[in-house]
């Protein structure tokens, strides 16, 4: 570089910064600014021989970075100074963390810190592989640290989305589908929703560039007739808004690119079709007391004017969302015959919108209860921390619950609670208490009696029956929404295939030693690999089911005593798989996947698997939905899998392998014989105590002393069943026992 050129970076350099003083939110002290200068230089001169991939001086990154945390996001100068100082310990040899706490102290060190495990995680795999489902839930633990780490991490990966132009287009597709499949969701969460929006509206550029520069072009078409539209609109209800002395602005607000293509997409619609492609906003002026009264105020006026929508309206002050945000949405029928989205909000309101957490603490009370991000950040805690969750499962789980809208309902004693839109009593109950989750037996809502699966409303009355002996079954998982409880719900089910386990133990020892086999190390060796499972606590498990029953012991113990085939045998088969104490004593209970089944049904389909990530048996999976292939069968953590989330989450099908020794089934069984008193307590003692089986219906009549019933029940294999109906034919008066 010549001089002039390297005279005029300087400038610009110099420029920059004095911007970032200009528009921070926050009133900066004139400490703040010594402390800002400060991490100026340093991150001047940590980043002195570095350029970007634009060519331009890599200071101006950081130097941005501080600018949306300092304007965008609105945070104290300990965030700004932390901005500013992000990259330094990770691309400078001459800065350590001990460093940067020696020269700003333990919080800016902390922040630092934590933005540098994130960056080394991301640089664990090779650079261009998006960040995958593991190092996700590691940067969340920071959380922990604090929470201005992922804000920066946003404010960050905002401004590298805005200068991706000269990057390969490959890597420019990876980091977009990453930032619609992790950012643009924690962004949401966290309140950021400007933010959040950029970050989608750059996801669409990169991933659906044709899509994107389509829909741009038509919004800026329309913007003469829209601004037109929107000054029409505003003059019906200004006069009103004036004559009661309100101090308010109007605007008008187009919706972002991204939520347009969504809307293209449910819908089924083109982009004329799309009725409400823009909202206006009415902020208003108050003092704390006239509040929420002046919201509603505006309301009636809107609606004296204009018909409302009775289910289109959204009341966000009475029950704030948990990430602070307050608003009245209504959606009205405006001139020609429009439908138009209006948002009422004062201006702490608009701010807490804007800004999100910085503003939610500057008009915090001293005396207000614990802050909700606090709040979501320990509930956030118990599923991290969680090392039984896989990791992908973990994300999928997280993306749903932070990006699905919120229902309010209401307890027994009539306190809000908030979990997200499909939420059933079984996810209800574990937010209570854990305790309260595992001993469900049912649930009342608004006092009438509701299956486990019903999907709750926002106003619904929630109280949960429960019981002793209730526990969670495996068809809870059908149901249950949130992370806590599928988590919770998980562990219960692995304690009692285990319990199931340590029985079955039991009885396969009894069972061999009257076959003269004694149960050590090198019998369970032989059972395993005989029978093709994977560790000793799968065999224990299918004896104490019964999926393993006394004559295929016998075919085993008769194949064991021909030592001569089995000598031919170990010569011309691989030496098996010899199973080590520490398996035996493993916790978890592996199936033998076999069968590949797909939606929450379980459905078998046709499918292909993938070629380029070639799933096998075991895997964790999910079908996609091709044009002309069908369904194509990919692992999660496949290279294409983030990709194919972000775009096509329409087309996604959940799918998984399952044991198809282990599934359930329906059987219908019929009784007839002669009726007498206490009859039918009889059968279903016996159908209740028979581990294992569930009764699903019943049906009795009785005609002149001879009685039929018709009895459906779930068990999980044949030979279950067929114990059940010797035990039902043996109960005095019985006739026939068949299964239809």
């Amino acid at each position: 570089m010549t001089e002039e050129e390297i005279e005029k970076e300087n400038a610009a350099i110099t420029k920059a910064y004095k911007e970032l003083l200009k528009v921070s939110y926050t009133t900066l002290t004139d400490d703040d600014k010594k402390l800002i200068r400060k991490a100026f230089d340093v991150a001047l001169d940590g980043h002195k021989d570095q350029r970007r991939k634009s060519g331009e001086a890599y200071i101006f990154h950081p130097i941005a970075v501080a600018k949306i945390v300092a304007q965008e996001i609105g945070l104290d100068a300990t965030s700004i100074a932390a901005a500013l100082l992000h990259d330094v310990v990770e691309d400078s040899p001459d800065y350590e963390i001990e460093d940067i706490e020696r020269l700003f102290g333990k919080t800016v060190a902390t922040i630092v810190a934590g933005l540098t495990k994130i960056s080394s995680l991301s640089k664990e795999q090779d650079m261009d592989v998006s960040l995958q489902a593991e190092n996700f839930r590691k940067m969340l633990l920071t959380l922990n640290d604090d929470v201005r780490v992922i804000i920066i991490k946003i404010a960050d990966r905002l401004h590298n989305m805005q200068t991706m132009d000269s990057m390969r287009t490959d890597k420019q597709e990876k980091i977009a589908s990453e930032t619609l499949y992790i950012y643009a969701p924690l962004a949401h969460r966290i309140g950021l929703y400007n933010i959040k929006t950029q970050l989608e509206d750059l996801g669409l550029k990169y991933t659906e560039p044709d899509v994107y520069y389509d829909i741009l072009h038509k919004i800026k078409e329309s913007k003469e007739e829209q601004d037109l539209y929107i000054a029409q609109f505003s003059d019906v209800i200004k006069r009103t808004l004036d004559r009661e002395q309100l101090n308010y602005t109007i605007k008008g607000r187009p919706k972002s690119i991204f939520s347009i293509r969504r809307k293209m997409i449910k819908q089924g619609v083109t982009f004329d079709e799309v009725y409400d492609k823009f909202a206006i906003r009415i902020i208003y002026k108050s003092d704390a007391a006239n509040e929420k009264f002046l919201a509603w105020k505006i309301y009636s006026i809107v609606t004296d004017h204009f018909r409302p929508n009775p289910i289109r309206l959204r009341d966000w002050i009475s029950s704030p969302k948990t990430t602070g945000y307050e608003a009245l949405h209504i959606t009205v029928m405006g001139p020609k015959g429009r439908w138009v989205e209006v948002q009422i909000r004062s201006e702490r309101m608009d701010e807490i919108a804007e800004k999100g957490y910085a503003a939610h603490y500057k008009y915090k009370q001293a005396d207000e209860k614990e802050d909700s991000l606090e709040d979501w950040i320990n509930k956030l805690q118990e599923a991290l921390e969680n090392p039984e969750t896989n990791a992908v499962d973990f994300v999928e789980q997280f993306k749903l619950n932070l990006y699905s809208k919120e229902i309010f309902v209401f307890t027994p004693a009539g306190e809000l609670k908030s979990l997200p839109k499909g939420a059933t009593p079984i996810d209800f109950a574990f937010s209570i208490h854990t305790e309260v989750g595992m001993k469900t037996r049912g649930a009342k809502v608004n006092g009438k009696l509701v299956p486990l699966s019903y999907e709750l409303k926002s106003g619904d009355q929630v109280s949960i029956l429960t019981s002793e002996s209730a526990k969670p079954t495996a068809n809870w998982l059908d149901y249950a929404t949130t992370a806590r409880s599928r988590s919770k719900i998980k562990s219960a089910l692995r304690e009692d295939k285990k319990r199931i386990g340590e029985d079955g133990k039991e009885l396969l020892k009894r069972k061999l030693k009257q076959l003269k086999i004694t149960l050590n190390e090198a019998s369970i060796n032989e059972l395993v690999n005989y029978f093709k499972l994977k560790t000793s606590l799968d065999l224990f498990y299918r004896v104490g089911i019964g999926t393993i029953d006394n004559t295929m012991l016998k075919d085993f113990a008769a194949s064991r005593s021909n030592t001569l085939m089995n000598f031919i045998k170990n010569k011309i088969t691989r030496k098996p798989h010899q199973v080590s104490k520490e398996e035996i004593e493993k916790d978890e209970v592996t199936s033998n996947y076999d069968l590949l089944v797909f939606g929450k049904e379980e459905e078998k389909l046709d499918y292909k698997l993938s070629s380029c990530c070639n799933p096998i048996p075991g895997d964790d999976v999910f079908g996609f939905l091709t044009v002309s292939e069908g369904i194509k069968v990919h692992k999660k953590n496949c290279p294409n899998a983030l990709s194919l989330q972000s775009n096509y989450a329409y087309r996604i099908m959940t799918a998984k392998w399952i044991d198809s020794s282990q599934q359930e089934f329906l059987a219908t069984i019929v009784i007839t014989g002669i009726d007498h008193i206490g009859l039918v307590n009889d059968v279903t003692k016996i159908i209740s105590e028979n581990m294992h089986v569930n009764m699903k219906s019943i049906s009795f009549e009785s005609n002149d002393g001879i009685f039929s019933g018709k009895i459906n029940v779930i068990v999980k294999n044949n030979t279950l069943l067929k114990k059940l109906l010797e035990k039902l034919r043996k109960i005095n008066g019985i006739d026939k026992v068949t299964r239809v």
